[in-house]
């Protein structure tokens, strides 16, 4: 399937119509909706065009309701933050469920929930604009940021780049020290005892999935910019993009009003579970809080609609394969249109092909789980399309929200090949 395409009244309908059904407008949405409607004072408007849209943008929203609502009352899940862009337009971003299940609180686009290791694309993303402004290279050794690190003898270890440990490719076991980073070390302390791992392979040969060795990203941009990470992350694009309910520790979490908490199945239903402290130390693997109103600004920018934050050239690198996954009958894997996947930096990169005759197309996506959260984000950069889905429990539903919303979209909006 292709490009999305809309009418030149689209950009209006879409600001209003989220005003109006998520009732989530922020101070810039307010801005940019008043820029927008006095801007057609100066030009024609299709009210024609615009009624449609609104039409399609309604219906979807309709779609959405009864899937959701749908799983919720079969006891598939408990809650669901859901977002979705198309270019420069948020088409949805809004909440299905409870956030605590015994309670009458209800999920919304700005409940925040863990994203897990959705905060991986958060951190290549930000590598790759450190790296177009030269700040490092993919190519530099690890240890010229990290001297005391080693893994192997030295041979070994001089081999080992910044595009190895984005890439899960560093040669280190699965999920090696992953013990160490649910314990709360520091990754500082967590760098200068992977001498105590044998490595399974040379760098770059095997695929072999992380959180602690990905996590040394932060040690590597503290070294560059003289900041830790959440600060760079804070400055760089959380506050330009004006994602207002994004934190990063364990305490502002506490605090937020609005969070849907995890949820673990009891028997025929969910009860639900307290927040937990692991997995801040080592942010940028899988520390980062947010609602579906901040991800579906995210996927906006990353569809290249905030050039002055970063443009699409800056962050292309996060986006660009570094090695093969093998089929291991992994759920991405069984999607329909499924060719074959990579991972590039904090993303995996698929390929999909509608038939034997139609256009390979690509997707960028990841998948997310701690403290009984369970997300799904993808981005489709060639019909300019992003979705993603949070959910407060850990659920199937989740290996196949993608192909299923995505397949929503399409029913609805017309599509061509771009």
């Amino acid at each position: 399937m292709g490009k999305i395409k809309f009418v030149i009244a689209a950009a209006l309908a879409v600001v209003l119509l989220t005003v109006v059904i998520t009732g989530i407008a922020n101070d810039s949405d307010k801005e940019k909706q008043h820029e927008l409607i006095d801007s057609t004072k100066k030009k024609s408007f299709d009210k024609v065009a615009y009624s449609r849209y609104v039409a399609k943008q309604q219906k979807l929203t309709k779609l959405l309701q009864n899937y959701f609502e749908g799983a919720i009352a079969t006891g598939k899940i408990v809650g669901a933050g859901v977002s979705i862009t198309q270019g420069d337009s948020i088409l949805i971003a809004t909440g299905f469920g409870k956030r605590i299940v015994d309670k009458k609180t209800k999920v919304d686009g700005e409940t925040v929930f863990r994203l897990g290791s959705l905060s991986k694309g958060f951190a290549g993303v930000l590598a790759a604009t450190l790296a177009h402004e030269g700040q490092f290279s993919w190519d530099d050794k690890v240890t010229k940021y990290i001297p005391e690190f080693s893994l192997g003898d030295e041979m070994n270890t001089n081999k080992i780049k910044i595009s190895h440990i984005l890439s899960h490719s560093s040669g280190t076991p699965y999920h090696s020290f992953t013990n160490l980073v649910e314990a709360n070390i520091p990754i500082a302390k967590i760098a200068t005892r992977f001498d105590e791992v044998t490595p399974q392979s040379e760098p770059g040969i095997q695929y072999s999935y992380q959180n602690a060795m990905f996590a040394l990203i932060q040690e590597v941009i503290l070294k560059t910019e003289g900041k830790d990470v959440k600060t760079s992350l804070q400055n760089r694009f959380f506050t330009p993009l004006n994602m207002h309910t994004v934190s990063m520790n364990h305490k502002s979490l506490l605090a937020n009003k609005n969070v849907a908490l995890p949820h673990v199945r009891s028997g025929k239903g969910w009860r639900s579970r307290k927040l937990t402290n692991k997995y801040y130390n080592a942010v940028v693997a899988g520390g980062i809080n947010a609602s579906a109103l901040d991800m579906a600004k995210w996927m906006r920018f990353l569809l290249g609609n905030r050039p002055k934050v970063a443009t699409s050239e800056a962050i292309s690198k996060a986006f660009k394969p570094s090695i093969g996954l093998n089929y291991n009958n992994k759920y991405y894997q069984r999607w329909p249109e499924h060719v074959s996947s990579q991972y590039a930096s904090g993303w995996r990169i698929h390929t999909l092909q509608k038939n034997d005759s139609a256009p390979l197309r690509k997707m960028w996506h990841h998948g997310g789980s701690v403290n009984n959260y369970r997300n799904e984000i993808a981005i489709y950069p060639q019909e300019d399309l992003g979705i993603c889905v949070l959910f407060n429990g850990n659920t199937s539903v989740a290996k196949t929200v993608i192909p299923e919303i995505y397949n929503l979209v399409a029913e609805i909006f017309n599509t061509t090949s771009k």
